[in-house]
């Protein structure tokens, strides 16, 4: 038997009920016909149920349109469950990830109560404990989208875990950043920090390039970061990434990153790359030196040409 076609409403609840001020009503295509015994008077489907009794005849081309609405409001159902989220800002950075095992000690100090570190145990930077990522901000945008001021420092990252988390996090411990403006910073543990960047890249007519670094941070208290990288470029690796990021000082605080980046390995003790010319380090002050008390390896150092970010705050 030829069913014939008809349109149902449907009625959101749950989440998307509520996120949508359960005002929202769309239709779907629903088949009728014999036998119908056995089907129920009312269907679920996704956050939305679906009743046979306001079913009305339409014509077939206009159930079938409002059908397909449906189907793309069901599929923007994961939507609804970041509905909370909160855009903040919108950057565009070029960096510098130096990943260092300091001390174990030393790293766990630098954690909150209840913490733990949690080096990786795969990847080019397997077995560090800590991170130096040196940021050079190309743009930095707030939520509505208009120019805000743009960061250039170095963040101290610890890979940690708190006990109950599936898998460590990214916790800032600190960090030297210019202007002024960004000091605590959203993290709470900045310090105000004169940046002075110099980058120059060659290419010769082979098509190798030579990209050199110079990055210095330096506070008013003394403390000081100073970086001087050399290394022929590879061919970048290009993924969108989501992470947690968690803060030192506020260890119930994180923010939500989406971004996409191209990130070259240039150097890896893990997996034996190496195409680093020149490497240069120094750290140091009262903050900074029970970190770098010369004891420390350096596991990895990954170049991020283009870094590009969504900060979302998460919801209450």
């Amino acid at each position: 038997m030829r069913q014939r076609l008809h349109d149902c409403v449907v009625e959101w609840t749950g989440a998307a009920g509520q996120a949508l001020g359960n005002k929202v009503r769309s239709t779907v295509p629903f088949a009728l016909g014999e036998p119908r015994r056995g089907l129920s008077k009312r269907f679920r489907i996704g956050l939305g149920a679906v009743d046979p009794a306001h079913c009305i005849d339409q014509p077939r081309e206009e159930t079938m349109r409002r059908g397909v609405l449906a189907i793309l409001l069901l599929l923007a159902q994961p939507a609804f469950a970041g509905e909370k989220e909160k855009l903040y800002s919108s950057t565009l950075d070029v960096r510098t990830v130096l990943s260092f095992k300091v001390a174990d000690s030393a790293a766990q100090r630098m954690l909150p109560e209840g913490w733990q570190v949690e080096p990786p145990n795969t990847g080019p930077s397997k077995g560090s404990n800590l991170s130096v990522v040196l940021v050079d901000q190309i743009l930095a945008q707030d939520a509505e989208g208009k120019p805000i001021d743009a960061v250039r420092g170095a963040a101290l990252v610890i890979p940690a875990k708190k006990q109950g988390m599936e898998k460590a996090v990214a916790m800032v411990i600190g960090g030297l950043f210019s202007p002024t403006s960004y000091a605590p910073g959203p993290y709470s543990n900045f310090v105000y920090a004169k940046a002075d960047l110099d980058r120059k890249i060659h290419s010769d007519p082979a098509g190798t390039t030579r990209v050199e670094e110079s990055w210095s941070f330096t506070t008013d208290s003394g403390d000081s970061v100073q970086v001087q990288i050399q290394y022929t470029r590879g061919v970048p690796g290009r993924a969108n990434v989501e992470a947690l990021v968690y803060s030192g000082a506020k260890p119930d605080f994180y923010r939500v990153y989406r971004y996409e980046q191209a990130t070259d390995v240039v150097r890896s003790t893990a997996t034996g790359t190496d195409r680093a010319q020149k490497v240069s380090f120094k750290a140091s002050g009262r903050q900074l030196t029970p970190l770098f008390d010369g004891s420390e390896q350096l596991i990895s150092i990954t170049a991020i040409p283009w870094y590009s970010r969504q900060i979302f705050l998460p919801g209450s």
